[in-house]
């Protein structure tokens, strides 16, 4: 047998084609494909504006800033995450505030964020976990009044949707990650999306060291002006590299998405009979890219979460632990200080798996899968 691997990115000869185009021109640096790929995935997620990035942690991180969030400020968040959504803040002094999720969608509610606001918030990082397009309205209708920036970690959400849109496109600020465990990847690299022009131009200034003179300007004059640098700034830029290979993935994104829902709807016919595996599905405002398709292990079901890891490993297949809880975590644990209890998110980090989904995933591998899950589910 051969190994399933949990997730494997989708390339063709088009990205190797793309990226060779770039190398014969010289230009590999931050460049005219970092625009034209920031002016297309504007347009396919209906964002008024887009700024390239090296990674999501950095956009979140620029994002943050740029939304005047610094030291001595709380950012509600959602512990249910990967740790740079914590990071990000921390990056600016500011002291993450842990808010629970709801268990069924492993995301934040304005519910759970008004449970943790703090007279020092000053701003709400929602996160669209696993793809899962978070409900982001009432979370605005809650904080907009206050003044409190909601920024969308829509790491996961490429291709996701939410009340008809694009995920991401009635964020006032987002971040999107590119990395490969994601639907479209550039091998590293991410996005900030706004609708705020002067946020964008902030952004777009400070991946650059805050230059007051582009790399492209500078390029383009023989006397090139003298840069000033009124701010500190950061070297957060992508590559024309990265960019090309994002341009194709980006066209390929559509057909990716359906392809993973109808896997995704596979293992949702297969698992109907087995007690005790809920997978994750579309919440009733969106519809999911099936970034991650995790499974919630309940008591029923006779193996425990890590005990079903291993019977699938001994069967060659790959599969992962859930999101992890960055509360529980060595660098948070001492900044959590005993917040709210956090039952959903703790549920839902000791109970799930993400199972093998990817474009490549064959018929053959999927039932093989599923025979391995049916198996378990008959254990003892």
């Amino acid at each position: 047998m051969s190994r399933i691997n949990v997730m494997q990115p989708w390339f063709g000869e088009e990205e190797t084609a793309a990226v060779a185009e770039v190398l014969a021109s010289g230009w590999v640096a931050q460049g005219p494909r970092v625009a034209a790929f920031e002016r297309a995935f504007a347009a396919h997620q209906e964002a008024d504006h887009a700024v390239a990035v090296s990674s999501c942690t950095a956009g979140l991180h620029l994002a943050l800033l740029v939304a005047g969030v610094g030291a001595g400020d709380d950012v509600v968040l959602p512990s249910f995450s990967f740790i740079a959504t914590a990071n990000a803040a921390t990056y600016l002094g500011a002291r993450p505030v842990f808010a629970d999720v709801d268990p069924v969608t492993g995301n934040v509610t304005a519910e759970t964020v008004a449970e943790v606001l703090t007279r020092d918030t000053r701003a709400v990082v929602v996160v669209d976990q696993g793809g899962v397009p978070v409900d982001l309205d009432p979370v605005r209708r809650l904080c907009d009044p206050q003044g409190i920036v909601v920024v969308e970690d829509a790491a996961c959400a490429a291709g996701s949707t939410y009340r008809g849109r694009p995920a991401g496109a009635g964020a006032e600020i987002a971040a999107w990650s590119f990395h490969p465990r994601k639907l479209l990847t550039t091998g590293e690299g991410g996005m900030v999306t706004t609708s705020r022009p002067e946020w964008a131009e902030r952004v777009a200034r400070l991946r650059e060291h805050a230059m007051s003179v582009s790399a492209a300007e500078r390029h383009a004059s023989v006397l090139a002006p003298a840069e000033q640098y009124p701010e500190v700034g950061f070297n957060y830029r992508m590559t024309d590299l990265q960019a090309a290979v994002g341009l194709v993935q980006l066209g390929r994104l559509d057909e990716m998405v359906a392809r993973r829902r109808a896997l995704a709807e596979g293992y949702a016919k297969a698992l109907e009979e087995v007690d005790g595996l809920r997978l994750v599905a579309d919440p009733p405002h969106g519809t999911t890219n099936f970034q991650s398709c995790w499974v919630e292990v309940e008591e029923e079901f006779p193996l425990s979460r890590d005990e079903l890891l291993v019977h699938l490993a001994r069967a060659d297949i790959s599969a992962r632990r859930g999101i992890m809880a960055a509360h529980r975590q060595p660098a948070y644990r001492y900044r959590y200080g005993g917040g709210l209890p956090l039952p959903g998110t703790e549920r839902l980090t000791d109970q799930t798996l993400i199972l093998p989904l990817h474009h490549q995933l064959s018929e053959s591998d999927q039932a093989r899968v599923v025979e391995a899950l049916c198996r378990a589910g008959r254990a003892r």
